[in-house]
């Protein structure tokens, strides 16, 4: 399981934000998995079980901010998976 966080610049976590996840070996516009942040600005995905690599990342297009600020991921956060553990991830997004 891929579990995160999506956290805005100040430290505070963000509801409604789109997370995709696909696999690190295939192509860059193959989404896997397509997730939300919830209230708590989490969010979890269950992947299958086994050794793998995995990228993670906010799709930020059209997400709008009350104060009309725009944010950007920096880069996206690659994940390992050995076998069936939990992987805890953040999602720390900057201003654009």
């Amino acid at each position: 399981m891929i579990f995160g966080t999506v956290w805005d610049p100040g430290g505070h976590t963000l509801y409604g934000v789109t997370v995709k996840i696909r696999r690190a070996d295939d192509k860059e516009n193959k989404v896997r998995w397509e997730v939300y942040s919830n209230h708590t600005g989490e969010f979890a995905q269950r992947v299958p079980a086994g050794k793998a690599d995995y990228i993670v990342w906010a799709d930020l297009k059209g997400y709008k901010l009350p104060s009309g600020q725009k944010l950007k991921l920096p880069a996206p956060v690659p994940v390992h998976i050995d076998d069936d553990e939990r992987a805890d991830i953040g999602l720390h997004l900057d201003w654009q």
